[in-house]
């Protein structure tokens, strides 16, 4: 990850050489000569900056029956980089070494990372005071820079926009669904709103805590000793969300962790089919090996 900290150390010092009033709000924002990236700065709000990130599809294709489309990537927490985690570590064309990714999603539509919401990743503001509070007030300056980033730039204009959320960004994703196309209608935004996806979506922590172990059972990581001692913690947290204990509710939902990973041998949060800590790489690689010898 140095590497990578030093690449965004550099990104930091150029954006603020090319400053841009529009409308009043400063724009910062740079582009690699073939135009195949482009990032930068928007003040959202006065002394309120939000860090974007925007990759062009080499598979970019011209349809006008089919659009190329445009994915925003919102990161969860709340208080993770969709520029740091969602691009190296996930569906961006490099990974944390900087190495090309052998599976991006630009092979299906170009990206647009922002780290939301201010005060998270490079996204920063000048006081304090000016973090926002709540996810409306971050779909707000999500809004904004929507405005500024494709008003300005009609070629963004004719692709269809996802919005495409990981984790707490869920919520973010679907408050600011609502906002854009409040913005769209009042012809403040000038994009096409593709729709909404939503995966791993935190928005409903008692679902989420009492469908968990029935599937980690139904998938044999979890017997019946395992799958009672879950419910037992689901149920507690539960109640504690109806007393309005979420402090506690959260302390719960972390021994609700260490339960299933104690009784699932330490399977991995992400994928069931491994237990944690394996690179899936490797696994793959050691079971291609064994059918080879055997062979």
């Amino acid at each position: 990850m140095e590497k990578t900290h030093i690449v965004f150390s550099v990104v930091v010092y150029v954006l603020f050489l090319f400053p841009v009033i529009d409308g009043g709000l400063m724009v910062n924002a740079v582009r690699t000569e073939d135009g195949s990236e482009a990032w930068g700065y928007v003040e959202v709000r006065p002394k309120a900056h939000m860090f974007w990130w925007y990759y062009k599809s080499p598979y970019r294709t011209q349809d006008s029956s089919k659009p190329w489309p445009i994915i925003l990537w919102l990161q969860g927490g709340p208080g993770a980089s969709g520029v740091g985690i969602g691009n190296f570590e996930e569906v961006g064309p490099l990974d944390t070494y900087l190495k090309p990714r052998n599976s991006t999603w630009l092979q299906k539509a170009d990206l647009l990372f922002v780290d939301n919401p201010v005060g998270t990743g490079y996204s920063f503001v000048e006081d304090t005071s000016l973090l926002v509070k709540t996810d409306e007030e971050a779909a707000a300056d999500l809004t904004t820079l929507l405005i500024k980033v494709f008003n300005r730039n009609e070629s963004l204009q004719k692709s269809p926009l996802y919005i495409v959320a990981e984790s707490y960004g869920g919520k973010y994703a679907v408050t600011l669904g609502l906002s854009a196309l409040r913005a769209i209608e009042a012809g403040q935004l000038k994009l096409k709103l593709g729709g909404i996806a939503l995966g791993d979506t935190w928005i409903s922590p008692e679902d989420f805590v009492f469908s968990w172990g029935p599937l980690l059972k139904d998938v044999s990581r979890l017997d019946n000793n395992g799958l009672a001692k879950k419910n037992s913690l689901a149920n507690q947290i539960k109640r504690q969300l109806e007393a309005g204990k979420f402090v506690e509710a959260t302390n719960s939902w972390s021994d609700l962790e260490r339960v299933i990973s104690e009784n699932s041998n330490s399977v991995d949060f992400y994928n069931f089919l491994l237990d944690s800590g394996m690179d899936p790489v490797s696994v793959i690689a050691s079971e291609l090996s064994q059918r080879i010898s055997i062979k």
